[in-house]
């Protein structure tokens, strides 16, 4: 249980350096008024994209770390659900990794905006839309997936989970924030531009709490 325990952590850790390093990629001011065409990114710092970007750069691997707890944690239950909800897992943030791996360049791009010629500008905006915001859209999905998955195995019965874990999955996690983020718009603003993040916090601290008290219970 110690090393489900040291690798549920790392999930913390994972959610805090890249949800840090997207809040330094993304936030400013102006954000919800600027979202077209990635304009907000003009409010954005250059030192601001580059310390995001490495944050993020070096926090995503303990993504890996978390979504190996969360196996750990089901596979008790029902090894094969648990070895899918970590592949699925696995490929998630290979795919968000990816993404944000990208969002530095971007910024620095729209930021150049007065300096390039307006049609070779707009080819740049929508060559990045088709080939990198586009995984955002198959994050949704393969996030969707990963949270049906996940709730049957729990669902299931015999992981180290309590059943109402399974309410608790990433989907409707992110959902509940998006609803916060829209009738909150002061909170929305700090919290919409890295809600995978927040997300995936409330998720590694839930998993913890969970095995806290599988922990107490045995002894």
């Amino acid at each position: 249980m110690q090393l489900t325990k040291i690798l549920g952590y790392l999930g913390l850790i994972a959610s805090i350096l890249v949800g840090l390093g997207e809040y330094f990629l993304h936030y400013s001011p102006s954000i919800l008024e600027h979202s077209e065409d990635y304009e907000f990114f003009k409010f954005v710092a250059l030192e601001h994209l580059t310390t995001g970007h490495f944050l993020a750069v070096i926090g995503l691997p303990f993504y890996f770390a978390g979504y190996i707890h969360i196996y750990r944690m089901l596979k008790s239950g029902n090894e094969t659900l648990a070895r899918l909800v970590l592949a699925i897992g696995f490929i998630a943030f290979a795919v968000g990794g990816v993404w944000i791996g990208s969002r530095a360049s971007i910024g620095n791009i729209v930021q150049l905006k007065d300096t390039i010629d307006p049609s070779t500008y707009q080819n740049l905006l929508a060559h990045y839309t088709d080939h990198m915001e586009v995984l955002v859209k198959a994050l949704r999905i393969i996030i969707a997936t990963l949270s049906v998955v996940f709730a049957i195995a729990i669902l299931k019965g015999g992981t180290y989970y309590k059943k109402w874990m399974a309410i608790f999955n990433p989907i409707v996690i992110l959902v509940l924030l998006v609803v916060i983020g829209k009738l909150i718009p002061s909170v929305g603003k700090h919290m919409l531009p890295i809600l995978m993040n927040v997300t995936h916090f409330i998720l590694f601290a839930l998993s913890l709490y969970q095995l806290k008290t599988i922990s107490n219970e045995t002894h």
